[in-house]
């Protein structure tokens, strides 16, 4: 049993995500699905979608829900989830977090959402470091 993981973005920035990921590892190490969030969108049929792709990926071991722009619409679906219990909700997804969450997938929700916000964080660098260079 693991984690499952549910993306919920504008237009196909998940898909992308978890292919380019999925790529790295040369297959998909745990259940996941994207949810699609366009320019016209019915946001009751967008929570109603997120509810059945979650519950394809969750195992009962949870489901981890990566979405783009905290506030957004994205976002305020994969939080409508939280109600439904067994759910984390983290914006600012990006590929470094989509990697380390499959590369932790074995752990549980929490430990899993501690995980992907650190990759985060790690994930964005400066460089050149010196200030001096700029």
């Amino acid at each position: 049993m693991s984690v499952g993981l549910l993306l919920i973005t504008h237009n196909r920035l998940g898909d992308e995500l978890l292919a380019t990921a999925t790529t790295t590892f040369a297959h998909c190490p745990m259940r996941a699905a994207t949810v699609r969030v366009g320019e016209r969108c019915d946001p009751e049929a967008l929570v109603a979608e997120a509810r059945g792709k979650r519950a394809e990926v969750d195992d009962g071991s949870g489901v981890l829900v990566l979405t783009d722009i905290y506030g957004s619409t994205p976002s305020n679906v994969a939080h409508r989830l939280v109600d439904d219990g067994g759910v984390r909700v983290i914006a600012g997804v990006s590929l470094p977090m989509v990697i380390r969450v499959m590369n932790y997938c074995r752990l549980d929700l929490l430990a899993l959402a501690h995980k992907a916000v650190s990759a985060g964080r790690d994930g964005i660098v400066l460089t050149p470091e010196d200030d001096a260079a700029v």
